[in-house]
């Protein structure tokens, strides 16, 4: 007599995709309400044309000129220095005498960014808050 040992099959291990299909849907409504979006937008500006002739004289009109190494001018009167304090002196002196003057910002295209935030801040510290900045088309003509 031989005996034969059954042996029982043991059941083929599964795996349960549902509870990790869970977890990573929580994972990704976290990460949707998480998430900020930045949107950049691109504005395209067609500037106009400046003639030949020279611009009006504007009395109540003070050009604050930023160089490409960071140097200012005040109606064409270099700045000794380069500190907001400097900066904020020569803007008072040059609009003591005008009543709301209008601040001309013209700076170099490899001028800093820190730089125009000076003058502005400059400007801020004098109450001179009609500001504008200068640019110049792709033709060469100033605008």
């Amino acid at each position: 007599m031989a005996m034969k040992f059954h042996r029982e099959k043991s059941p083929e291990p599964e795996i349960n995709l549902i509870p990790f299909i869970d977890i990573l849907l929580v994972v990704v409504i976290f990460l949707m309400l998480s998430t900020t979006y930045s949107k950049f937008t691109e504005m395209q500006l067609n500037l106009p044309v400046a003639d030949a002739a020279a611009p009006p004289q504007r009395p109540h009109e003070v050009i604050v000129s930023i160089s490409s190494e960071g140097l200012f001018s005040v109606n064409r009167n270099l700045v000794n220095t380069r500190d907001v304090q400097g900066l904020s002196q020569a803007l008072a002196q040059a609009t003591q005498s005008m009543d709301s003057p209008m601040i001309i910002i013209s700076a170099d295209a490899q001028a800093s960014h820190q730089s125009v935030m000076m003058v502005m801040e400059a400007a801020r510290r004098n109450g001179l808050n009609q500001l504008t900045f200068a640019a110049q088309s792709s033709s060469g003509k100033a605008d």
